[in-house]
C-alpha cells in the first residue's frame, strides 16, 4: 500500500513525436511523488506520411523553424541524459498507435514496456516504426501475443479509439503534442518537470484529481 496521492491525468501523444518522448520521460519523474493514473490519449499527428518514411524537411516547416526545433530537442535530450538518433525522417504511426491501444488490455507492465520501446526504437535507434515487421519484432520483445497484434490491426474498435482521442483533443482545444491535461490545466509541449509538478499539486489541492 502506497501513501502517495493518486494523480489522474491524460496525455495527448504520438510515438513519432520526439517532444512526446521527452515529455514522457519528464512525467515519469512524478512517480516519485504521486501514484500516477495516466490515460495515454494516442493520436496520429502526420497521417499523410507513408509507412516507408519521408524526410522531415517535407513536413512543411521553414528551415529556420526546423533548425530551431532540432536545437531545442537536442538541448532537452542532453538534459534528460539520453542520446537521440539524428531526427531526419518521419513515418506513419497508425499501426504503432493501434498496437499500443490494443496492448492496454494486457496490463500496465506490458503496455509501458511497449510504450517505451516504441519511443526508443524510432527516436533513439532510428528504426522505422511504420514498418509492420519492425512492429512485429517489438511486440514479441514486449510479450504482446500475436493475437493481440492481429486484433490491433484488424479490429475497427482500435481505429475508433484513435478517432475518439483526436475528437477529444480538438474539443478540448489541444494545439500540439504532447499536451498534458492535469486538473484544469492544459500544458502543451515537453514542459519542465517543475511545471508538471506545479499543475499536479494544484489539481490535488482543488480536488480535481483523485
Amino acid at each position: 500500500m502506497t501513501d502517495k496521492p493518486q494523480l489522474s491525468l491524460a496525455v495527448l501523444s504520438d510515438y513519432i513525436c520526439p517532444f512526446c518522448y521527452i515529455g514522457y520521460l519528464r512525467l515519469e519523474k512524478l512517480r516519485e511523488h504521486f501514484e500516477l493514473a495516466v490515460n495515454w490519449a494516442l493520436v496520429e499527428i502526420h497521417p499523410d506520411s507513408p509507412a516507408e518514411g519521408k524526410p522531415i524537411e517535407e513536413l512543411g516547416y521553414s528551415k529556420a523553424r526546423l533548425d530551431g526545433l532540432m536545437g531545442e530537442l537536442a538541448g532537452m535530450a542532453r538534459a534528460e541524459g539520453i542520446e537521440l538518433s539524428p531526427h531526419t525522417f518521419t513515418t506513419n504511426s497508425r499501426k504503432a498507435l493501434l498496437l499500443a491501444e490494443a496492448s492496454k488490455a494486457l496490463g500496465a507492465d506490458v503496455f509501458y514496456h511497449l510504450h517505451r520501446r516504441l519511443f526508443e526504437s524510432f527516436l533513439v535507434e532510428g528504426r522505422n516504426i511504420g514498418d509492420s515487421a519492425v512492429l512485429e519484432n517489438l511486440a514479441g520483445e514486449c510479450a504482446v501475443p500475436r493475437e493481440t497484434l492481429e486484433q490491433a490491426w484488424n479490429d475497427p474498435v482500435y481505429e475508433q479509439r484513435l478517432q475518439r482521442n483526436l475528437a477529444a483533443a480538438v474539443h478540448n482545444g489541444a494545439t500540439g503534442t504532447p499536451t498534458f491535461f492535469i486538473g484544469d490545466k492544459h500544458l502543451t509541449g515537453a514542459v519542465s518537470v517543475d511545471a508538471l509538478m506545479a499543475a499536479a499539486r494544484a489539481a490535488l489541492a482543488t480536488g480535481e484529481s483523485a
